[in-house]
């Protein structure tokens, strides 16, 4: 049973070790707060271990449940500690002062800039779901599709394992410059999620391709 550790202890960190959970796999939470992060993982279930952030992982999957300069910083912190790990990024490098635009550069991507700072394999993923979604495990009674990008072969294999054992359709779209497209679409998603227009849209949705 592979340990998914799980940096962060927000909303997406919630859903995301719920889905871990349903596939079975061991959960390590750290948290800037160690009393946060122990109760947190407490209230996830029993075995669910916790520590700070700084401790070296456990997982040899990890995941960025944080903001996107938030992640720049603890991939960088971590430095070689990384090194043989898979890193999941599911940031959405959204400017949320305006709510109208990606804070990276054309021709780029958060993955990508991520990517750059560490050794680990990283890996696109979870920035396409929305919380509440994972953890229910489904929106609108439909499998959740969860869009994958990443370099390494190994590494995308090992996400789409830990994706569909948590009873999603992993889907892998390609190189981790695909983590480009992704973040797009999913900005256009949240500002239709966050428009009173759209009354329904209550970040409950999922993009999902039926064929």
């Amino acid at each position: 049973m592979s340990t998914i550790t799980i940096i962060g202890t927000g909303n997406m960190a919630r859903g995301i070790a719920t889905r871990a959970l349903a596939a079975g796999r061991s959960v390590e939470v750290l948290g800037r707060d160690a009393e946060k992060a122990g109760s947190f993982a407490a209230e996830l279930a029993s075995n669910v271990t916790s520590g700070t952030v700084g401790t070296a992982p456990a997982g040899d999957i990890v995941v960025l449940a944080l903001p996107f300069d938030d992640a720049k910083k603890i991939v960088s912190n971590y430095g070689d500690a990384l090194e043989g790990k898979t890193v999941i990024d599911i940031t959405n490098p959204v400017n949320f002062e305006t709510f109208d635009s990606l804070v990276v550069a054309p021709g780029t991507s958060a993955a990508e800039e991520i990517a750059a700072l560490t050794p680990a394999s990283v890996v696109k993923a979870f920035n396409t779901t929305f919380a509440g979604t994972l953890v229910a495990g489904e929106a609108g009674g439909q499998t959740l599709d969860v869009f994958i990008a990443g370099d390494n072969a190994d590494a995308t294999a090992a996400v789409s394992s830990l994706v569909s054992g948590g009873g999603m359709r992993p889907i892998v779209v390609g190189a981790l410059k695909r983590s480009r497209e992704l973040e797009g679409f999913q900005f256009l998603v949240m500002t239709l999620q966050a428009n009173p227009a759209f009354e329904t849209f209550n970040w409950n949705t999922g993009l999902k391709i039926v064929g």
